[in-house]
């Protein structure tokens, strides 16, 4: 049944570039962001009331990490996410998410200084390789010489948002001392969620609500709701049953789902070089995680 619950969950954060797309190109990013942690803050307090009987009153230094959480991987995250769904394809932004291991692994390198030994270059060396061939689109000798063909706005924000990722991912290290996963979680969010609603605040009166379909907010609302809530809890439960390296290896299947669903829902090609791209950059990832 884990195993299910793990695979499932991938399924589900592969059908969020689906979502997150749909969202994208009808609502501002800031906008999308606000609704969709406005649902998973709703039902983060419901599920950490049911479970843990509420929410821990947070030291200073809690204080300042959970907040340093909800900037990074709610506000940032999420603000570079749909502004590049905006831009680029779903199936693409797929793959460049898969980098965020390798994000992560450097950034720990270089800011934690935790050392990195030869296979875990060799892994980040591979994943690399498969970055640049899915980012030039097979062809990195022609992006040379015009990097604007390969690289653009939407590009741009999909490496942002890796790097968000890896930054919430080691401030997490820290604020998950002494608070629970759904503790932390929750008052990440919440963070995210005021930084969201205040930026956003411009947004909002420009909004036609009244010209937005079906399709909108039952995205959105996945978004949030299983997108944020359902699979946080699946995977956290996979985490405590086999542990963080054996969960992990889980990540690889986003990719693949995203790039699947984003061409059986929204008919977009499966080019060679995302093929080869991605299979090198799980490749990469796989090895650097084991």
């Amino acid at each position: 049944m884990i195993y299910l619950k793990l695979i499932a969950c991938t399924l589900i954060w592969g059908g969020t570039f689906i979502a997150g797309h749909i969202v994208s190109n009808a609502l501002p990013p800031l906008t999308a962001a606000s609704i969709r942690f406005s649902i998973a803050a709703v039902l983060l307090l419901l599920l950490a009331w049911k479970r843990e009987g509420g929410l821990p009153k947070l030291s200073l230094q809690q204080l300042g990490a959970t907040a340093a959480l909800g900037l990074t991987g709610i506000f940032l995250y999420n603000f570079c996410f749909f502004s590049a769904l905006g831009k680029m394809e779903a199936s693409r932004s797929a793959l460049f998410i898969a980098m965020n291991p390798i994000v992560t692994a450097l950034a720990a390198a270089a800011v934690l200084r935790e050392r990195l030994n030869w296979q875990k270059w060799a892994g980040i060396g591979i994943a690399f390789i498969g970055a640049t061939v899915l980012i030039t689109r097979g062809e990195p000798m022609a992006a040379l010489h015009d990097i604007s063909q390969s690289i653009g706005v939407g590009e741009l924000m999909m490496l942002g948002a890796a790097s968000c990722w890896a930054a919430y991912t080691l401030v997490g290290r820290a604020a998950l001392k002494g608070l629970s996963p759904i503790a932390a979680t929750t008052y990440a969010s919440l963070w995210g969620l005021g930084f969201l609603l205040i930026t956003a605040s411009r947004e909002l009166p420009n909004v036609g609500w009244a010209s937005l379909g079906w399709q909108v907010w039952a995205s959105v609302t996945y978004l949030g709701a299983f997108g944020t809530v359902v699979a946080f809890v699946w995977w956290y439960e996979g985490v405590k049953a086999l542990g963080p390296a054996r969960t992990a290896v889980f990540n690889n299947l986003v990719p693949v789902f995203g790039v699947s669903l984003a061409a059986l829902m929204l008919g977009e090609q499966v080019m060679a070089s995302m093929i080869a791209g991605g299979l090198l950059v799980a490749t990469g990832v796989t090895i650097t995680n084991r």
